[in-house]
């Protein structure tokens, strides 16, 4: 299912998933779509950072008298389960030995080095058995840990994320920075697309001084581009404009209408 088609269900969904009160299956369902879906990504982040700040007006909860007291008696009746079953435990090894006791032939010498013979040989296979199985298990192990780290240097690691806006706060470019790979990645999430002949140019807007070019985008949904941490550090918004073809230079600054504009989040890696 394309969400992005249905912008009244997307908002509420992404709303529900953000709060926390999207569950179970349907959960499941918004976060598959966000995986492959960018728009339903940006709805999610834009739904974040509204919730975000009521978190703070929240107070601390404190748990009531009667939680404390059932996990005292949990407590105590796990300890009582446990003197019981040893009790019958300490009994049985009594009986057994008055019995060992009553039989002669058990104290004899030679029942005792054979039964001891057995052990070991017994405890010979086992560390036999138990080494190759470690070892294969370690090999396998160790396998799925370099699988896995191979993973982890290839993912990105997303630090700055910013959802940028038309005029009516509709959402229309998702743009996140890694700064593992030095990438800036922009994903169209809304319609508009420029023509033959004009081409998107990505600013950064920092608190002083003019605006600073990051780059021209392609004509591709998804696009990238190559940044360092420090252009987009400390840079509170980030804009799009609509340039000519392969745009301008970034000391002349925008020429054409800026259309989309952002904050830029920090997240903390």
């Amino acid at each position: 299912m394309n969400l992005s088609r249905h912008p009244e269900l997307l908002d509420r969904l992404a709303a529900s998933y953000a709060l926390g009160t999207l569950r179970g299956g349907a959960r499941r369902r918004f976060e598959s779509l966000a995986r492959e879906q960018a728009p339903v990504r940006a709805a999610a982040l834009v739904w974040h950072s509204r919730w975000s700040g009521l978190t703070e007006l929240q107070g601390q909860a404190v748990p009531s008298a009667h939680v404390w007291t059932r996990i005292h008696n949990l407590v105590d009746a796990d300890q009582a389960l446990r003197a019981a079953c040893a009790a019958p435990a300490q009994g049985s090894t009594a009986s057994g030995d008055a019995a060992r006791r009553a039989q002669g032939w058990w104290q004899n010498l030679w029942v005792w080095r054979g039964a001891a013979a057995a052990g070991a040989l017994a405890t010979l296979a086992a560390v036999a058995v138990g080494v190759q199985t470690y070892g294969a298990l370690r090999s396998s192990a160790g396998q799925q840990i370099a699988a896995l780290q191979q993973q982890l240097e290839a993912a990105p690691q997303i630090q700055y994320v910013a959802v940028l806006a038309d005029e009516n706060a509709a959402a229309s470019m998702l743009v996140t920075f890694d700064p593992k790979h030095n990438q800036l990645v922009l994903e169209r999430v809304g319609e508009f697309r420029e023509g033959a002949d004009k081409s998107l140019q990505l600013w950064a807007l920092p608190p002083t001084g003019g605006p600073r070019s990051l780059g021209v985008l392609g004509e591709d949904a998804r696009s990238i581009l190559v940044a360092g941490e420090s252009d987009v550090r400390r840079v509170p918004t980030l804009a799009i404009s609509l340039e000519p073809k392969g745009g301008v230079p970034s000391e002349t600054g925008p020429t054409g209408p800026v259309l989309f504009k952002g904050a830029v989040i920090q997240r903390t890696l």
